[in-house]
């Protein structure tokens, strides 16, 4: 009886061996084929990102984050896993967190459209409300904009897709608009002949641009003027400063009245008041 328990068990135990080492042995060259598309993959990446650095720096993207989490997925499918559920996971998990984070999923994706749809890029000089600068980064969250006073300003991106965006440097020229007040009593003709005068003296004014110089408004104690002339963008501040500081010297020059506010005071007679306290 014990002899032929222990054959029994023997024999179950051969089976159990013969069963096992198949599926073990294909097991283990499963997972060395996961690891070597894993580090072959990861030599390709590592050759796809030298070769695509420009792009992403230029974006300024995290440009490893994406690739990797594709070969993950690739080898989850080569392993048996079902990826479907693995991403189903990773979006209840995303819901969650963005249930409770709102304003941050809203900055990810406005990165997202301003990285898609490039409104504008590094390099930029952009106007967005009361801030603008040059954009020196575009993170998926946030974008940096070194303003003309060398301050760093920090944006979220939820808030620059959802606002009037001004990009000065899409185009190669500016127009310049100088407005100018003069005094009633002066000669509209004159003054205009004076302003064109200086116009013609700045080098950086584009001739084959019209320059208009007109009544913009009559106010109650002055005629506004209006001057526009086009330069090329990288001189726009310079020129700007250039022809008001022209402007006021030569008014000062020909005489002209640039009107400005005026605060009259009157003083009562006070010996008069005393006069009549005493009768």
């Amino acid at each position: 009886m014990d002899t032929v328990m222990g054959n029994n068990s023997r024999f179950d135990l051969e089976g159990f061996f013969y069963k096992a080492l198949p599926v073990a042995a294909d097991f283990c060259i499963h997972i060395l084929i996961a690891l070597a598309i894993f580090f072959v993959g990861r030599k390709l990446i590592k050759w796809m990102l030298s070769f695509f650095k420009r792009s992403f720096a230029k974006a300024g993207m995290e440009e490893g984050a994406a690739l990797f989490f594709v070969l993950i997925l690739l080898l989850f499918e080569f392993l048996g896993l079902e990826t479907g559920s693995v991403i189903a996971l990773l979006g209840s998990a995303g819901l969650a967190v963005g249930l409770a984070l709102q304003g941050s999923l809203a900055n990810f994706a406005g990165g997202v459209l301003i990285l898609i749809m490039k409104p504008f890029v590094v390099g930029d000089y952009i106007i967005v409300g009361d801030k603008e600068g040059t954009v020196i980064s575009i993170d998926i969250i946030y974008t940096k904009l070194q303003m003309v006073d060398n301050k760093t300003v920090i944006m979220p991106n939820g808030r620059l897709a959802d606002s009037d965006i001004v990009n000065v440097t899409r185009q190669d020229k500016r127009r310049i608009d100088i407005p100018v007040s003069v005094d009633y009593s002066e000669n509209i003709k004159e003054v205009r002949a004076v302003l064109d005068g200086i116009i013609k003296k700045q080098e950086g004014v584009l001739p084959e641009e019209p320059v208009d110089i007109v009544v913009d408004a009559l106010n109650d104690s002055s005629v506004d003027m209006m001057i526009h002339v086009w330069v090329r963008r990288e001189v726009f501040w310079q020129m700007k400063w250039a022809m008001l500081e022209e402007i006021k010297e030569t008014f000062d020059e020909k005489g002209i009245t640039i009107p400005y506010n005026r605060l009259d005071v009157r003083l009562k007679n006070d010996e008069n008041s005393a006069g009549e306290e005493e009768n």
